[in-house]
């Protein structure tokens, strides 16, 4: 997992790859480079850590590079190799004179290695990358033009990737090709880019073409050619990106995370409009392309996702066999790829992800369209791979999310989850119509509600910050708040790397009540409704072993304050509808504790925002 960029023309090459690679940083943040054109000499600069380490690298040869105007980067997450200045990219050739970056994984580069080795190739990295560089160089020695080498090194390589490609012998040219990862060229007056996400280059241009598997691009100042793998021209389609600058800014935030977690409100507004006009209407998802007796025909959902996607996908489980009478199957994506695909025509499988280039996703629905069903796609991306292989396709509209913890596109992937179990239950009439109604009538004041918990954060900062020095954090819930409990134990862990773990409440005295002493915070997500009774034994059992109990409620139980060491309070809602509020408050309170740490809220140790490799 890690973002390339390239230019070329006429530009000063080095701002504009550092401005992209810094736009790119979500994406990994162990090792940075560049290679620029000099002089009839490729540069290569690199640096281990963040990209400031790199800029402080290239201010003591910033007149050498200053006139140089066409040149790759790339920002690293580690797959093979420790993070370090020989393993960070660009990758060179043994005579310096081609260089490379890449994003994904080369699956048979071992045996490509024995085999260089064996022609008097010399390795100095530990990366899978530096196969490429030594393949093409000796690709290129025999057709003597980079664009073909770069072709017939696509021939021999396996795996997933995104790549970029200079040679000093052919100045003011870049080559770039894709497999099963993410690239995207970007269209200028008398310039290119290519990226593996809009961010990199939105600052300069809006105009960008989506470059498809095995297609290789020669981008030079004065052109572009693109070919598909056998060299045939391709004649591609520059298309107008909807995103401005601005959604990159922290808008006078300290952090991306927090600006996220108070765009929620405004997000579901968005998703909401247009689909949910009032109460007593039928919810319009136009997007959804299966016709009533498709849907009447539906015998099982299938749920693909990873990470926070995952947590969402598993309440969406519980809202569509509530509301439609399906039985739906959620699975993590890395374990769905590696069994048998049981799926056929009258299953409906969903894809969940923010970037909608989860590696494993991708594989994932690619197996169960091939089986014959029918695709929906929720994600934040509708430009993105596996929007592409969508039948269906629910764009949440969350905007840009910078911020490597999930906030806002995990608010949007509930909305649309909910959505999407109303809308095929108002089809199916599968569930009470009244019911319906006053469901929908609620989700039209969720903003609001919060809202009240956005502009009341004084409680939730104080909770963190009496919490923020425990080493250990159990979050409990019930029913559909028990990925409620998963979410937030997620958050924390991700930017605090506090051990915190989410468990079905009935669980605890099944093994984990044994960790509980007057250390260990406990804290329960207790709604009022079906399942508040039952989870307030189970925090009197906590609470019995002694543990620090917190509660998230929106109950005003008088006797919850003898039984609570800390309550945090929430706008009162409908049951089914509390995971979209109670998250508010966990967000915040991993936000606060990871604050309160010191820690890089935003860029977390080990993370990247969108996994593009299995």
């Amino acid at each position: 997992m890690c973002g390339i960029i390239g230019y070329v023309g006429n530009k000063p090459v080095v701002d504009i790859l550092l401005d992209g690679l810094k736009q790119l940083e979500y994406r990994g943040y162990d090792s940075s480079g560049i290679a620029v054109e000099c002089d009839n000499q490729i540069k290569v600069y690199k640096a281990v850590g963040k990209l400031n380490n790199l800029r402080e690298e290239l201010s003591s040869h910033a007149y050498e590079i200053s006139k140089a105007n066409t040149g790759i980067g790339h920002i690293r997450w580690a797959t093979h190799g420790v993070p370090n200045v020989i393993n960070a990219h660009p990758h060179t050739c043994n005579c310096g004179k081609l260089a490379v970056v890449h994003n994904g994984i080369i699956e048979n580069y071992k045996e490509l290695k024995q085999k260089l080795e064996a022609l008097g190739c010399v390795f100095k990295s530990q990366t899978d990358t530096e196969v490429v560089a030594h393949l093409t160089a000796m690709n290129y020695a025999k057709v003597n033009d980079l664009k073909q080498a770069v072709q017939l090194t696509a021939h021999e390589i396996e795996g997933a990737y995104a790549l970029a490609i200079m040679h000093s012998d052919e100045p003011n040219k870049l080559v770039v090709t894709k497999r099963n990862a993410p690239l995207i060229i970007g269209v200028g007056e008398g310039e290119y880019y290519a990226a593996s996400d809009i961010p990199a280059f939105i600052q300069h241009t809006n105009n960008a073409i989506y470059l498809k598997d095995n297609e290789v691009a020669t981008l030079t100042p004065s052109e572009l050619k693109i070919e598909d793998s056998e060299g045939k021209p391709i004649i591609a389609k520059v298309e107008k990106l909807p995103w401005e600058p601005v959604a990159l800014s922290k808008m006078g935030y300290k952090h991306f995370m927090l600006k996220e977690i108070h765009e929620q409100p405004d997000v579901i507004r968005n998703i909401l409009a247009g689909k949910l006009r009032c109460s007593d209407e039928p919810i319009c998802l136009d997007e959804v392309k299966l016709n009533k007796d498709s849907l009447k025909k539906l015998n099982r959902i299938q749920v693909i996702a990873c990470g926070t996607s995952l947590h969402a996908a598993m309440i969406g489980k519980y809202i569509i066999e509530r509301f439609c009478q399906i039985p739906v199957d959620v699975e993590a994506s890395s374990e769905y790829i590696y069994r048998s695909t049981v799926t056929d025509s009258n299953t409906l499988v969903i894809g969940v992800s923010q970037s909608g280039e989860t590696a494993d996703t991708l594989t994932a629905i690619k197996q169960a369209k091939a089986k014959g069903s029918h695709i929906l796609i929720i994600t934040n991306r509708p430009d993105s791979a596996m929007a592409r292989e969508a039948d269906s396709l629910l764009s949440v509209n969350a905007g840009i999310e910078v911020s490597v913890a999930a906030t806002k596109s995990y608010i949007a992937q509930l909305t649309s989850f909910y959505l999407l179990a109303l809308y095929m239950a108002e089809i199916k009439e599968s569930h009470n119509i009244a019911e319906i109604n006053k469901i929908k009538q609620e989700m039209l004041v969720l903003p609001q509600k919060i809202e009240q918990i956005l502009v009341n954060k004084d409680n939730i900062k104080a909770c963190a910050r009496k919490y923020s020095s425990t080493r250990d954090f159990i979050y409990i819930a019930r029913g559909i708040n028990y990925p409620t409990a998963l979410e937030g134990a997620l958050k924390l862990k991700e930017i605090s790397y506090i051990n915190a773990t989410g468990y079905p409440a009935g669980e605890l005295k099944h093994g984990p009540i044994a960790m509980l002493d007057d250390t260990m915070p406990v804290l329960s997500i207790l709604m009022n409704g079906s399942v508040y009774e039952k989870l307030l034994s189970n925090s009197e059992e906590a609470k019995a072993r002694n543990a620090q109990m917190i509660a998230l409620t929106n109950s005003t139980d008088k006797k919850l304050d003898e039984l609570f060491d800390f309550i945090v309070r929430i706008p009162d809602v409908d049951e089914i509808l509390s995971p979209i509020v109670s998250i508010i408050p966990l967000q915040l309170i991993a936000y606060y504790i990871a604050e309160f740490l010191g820690k890089d809220v935003d860029q977390p140790r080990n993370l990247a925002k969108s996994v593009t490799v299995e």
